[in-house]
């Protein structure tokens, strides 16, 4: 090789080793510092935060299914302790609608209890996933009453995220 190559790639390695060492005279003392396990997380503000988390359930599995409806209730739990406003979204599609169906969701009676114990959190199921699941089965699929339709379940997710909303996948 010959001697402007190699200075060049150690003038480069030079450089990338300084960032480096800048980035960890920066970020080192801010990452070494350690609060005690009981020190609270500080307050955001004043006011009354507002939140809003929309749960996906996109798998045929009712451990999962009673995951998120356990994150869902643990939510609304936490905040109504805190005295802060909160509006959960159960989005179901896919294998997941079977969890919001009628004739097969192995949590009908938590989506019955719910729905009247907590007027914040709202089942939605996918239209797109029960036009082909009824088409598939040959019959009509309902859905149970507590939940609404949506055209599309991963549209739905979209456009709440674009809201600000925070997605949750158990």
């Amino acid at each position: 090789m010959d001697r402007p190559q190699t200075r060049m790639r150690f003038i480069g390695k030079a450089a990338a080793v300084s960032c480096a060492v800048a980035a960890a005279v920066v970020l080192i003392p801010t990452l070494t510092r350690s609060q005690p396990a009981s020190t609270p997380f500080p307050p955001h503000s004043a006011s009354k935060m507002s939140h809003r988390v929309v749960i996906q359930v996109t798998q045929n599995d009712p451990a999962i299914m009673n995951m998120a409806l356990n994150n869902a209730e643990n939510l609304v739990k936490y905040y109504k302790e805190k005295g802060e406003p909160l509006q959960v979204e159960l989005v179901a599609y896919g294998p997941g609608l079977t969890m919001m169906r009628d004739d097969t969701s192995p949590v009908k009676d938590r989506l019955a209890a719910m729905s009247g114990s907590t007027k914040n959190v709202v089942f939605t199921g996918c239209g797109n996933t029960l036009t082909a699941q009824s088409k598939q089965e040959n019959k009509e699929i309902t859905l149970v009453s507590q939940a609404r339709i949506v055209p599309a379940g991963i549209a739905r997710i979209v456009e709440l995220e674009e809201q600000g909303w925070t997605y949750v996948r158990p």
